[in-house]
């Protein structure tokens, strides 16, 4: 199939002078000419339609498109290869193919943010148009331009901030105080706490099983030990599993006892003998 309104990028017909790892592309000129002909062998992208693309052998130019939701990944010639729109740069080709849609995949592939904004760290993740919703770990916000969790004040999300996400505000300090990135117990669980970065952004951290938060000397410390946690782990774990958590058996060497040495049995060296004695058996 030719080209109809589409035209090969003009970074197409200096593809035999990239680099080994060139970052991506940007297009010049937007109006390229339609070219009847190809610069070389390979795939070029098209100037305006960033899932568009083309194939030159030849000679012929045949025009392609990436599966819905996909777009071409345009850093090497030799390579037919499309890729999720996060990890390609489309500013300077932003156009995109009528989309297919189905329940909860706006595409047929590709991340998407929960329809319900307030829903912060749930996303679909769509192929062929099926989708399978993915929650983030707790305390972690689904970001929109990279597809992966990230912390409320990276994903800058509206209605995702820290604040909204954790319920907690860290308290005013000095400037100086906040480089140290304070800590504070968590009021709603002993096993939690938050980490302010800088002294005003709040991240949530925890301690592991069994242990809790100390806000008096500001770490983690057996629950048992923390006055106002001790019975946090009541309807969780007995006293024997608190216990086994905090006193963990140690393995005991096993015992050495007597093993045959491995090395090979070297021959005597043969005693020298001194010069007098050689002169006096000569006699």
């Amino acid at each position: 199939m030719r080209p109809g309104n589409g035209s090969l990028t003009a970074a197409a017909k200096s593809a035999n002078k990239k680099a080994a790892n060139p970052p991506a592309r940007v297009l010049e000129d937007k109006d390229a000419e339609i070219t009847s002909s190809c610069p070389e062998d390979g795939f070029f992208a098209d100037a305006e339609q960033c899932d568009k693309y083309y194939q030159c052998r030849d000679g012929e130019i045949t025009e392609k498109l990436c599966p819905d939701g996909m777009v071409f990944n345009d850093y090497n010639p030799d390579d037919e290869k499309c890729d999720l729109p996060i990890n390609i740069d489309c500013s300077q080709r932003p156009k995109l193919q009528t989309p297919i849609s189905s329940l909860h995949c706006p595409r047929l592939h590709g991340y998407f943010a929960h329809e319900d904004p307030k829903e912060c760290g749930k996303f679909y993740f769509c192929v062929d148009g099926k989708f399978n919703m993915i929650t983030c770990p707790s305390g972690l916000v689904y970001n929109e331009k990279t597809g992966i969790c990230t912390w409320p004040d990276e994903a800058k999300k509206k209605g995702c901030g820290a604040s909204e996400v954790f319920d907690f505000d860290c308290p005013p300090v000095n400037e100086t105080f906040g480089l140290t990135h304070p800590r504070y117990a968590d009021p709603a669980d002993c096993q939690y706490f938050y980490v302010c970065i800088n002294g005003n952004t709040p991240r949530r951290s925890g301690c592991k099983l069994g242990q809790a938060f100390d806000d008096v000397h500001k770490k983690c410390e057996w629950a048992r030990k923390v006055p106002e946690c001790a019975d946090w782990y009541k309807d969780q774990l007995t006293d024997a599993e608190l216990d086994a958590l905090e006193n963990p058996p140690t393995l005991k060497p096993k015992p050495s006892g007597s093993q045959q040495s491995r090395r090979k049995g070297q021959r005597p060296k043969p005693k020298s003998v001194p010069a007098e004695e050689d002169e006096s058996a000569e006699k």
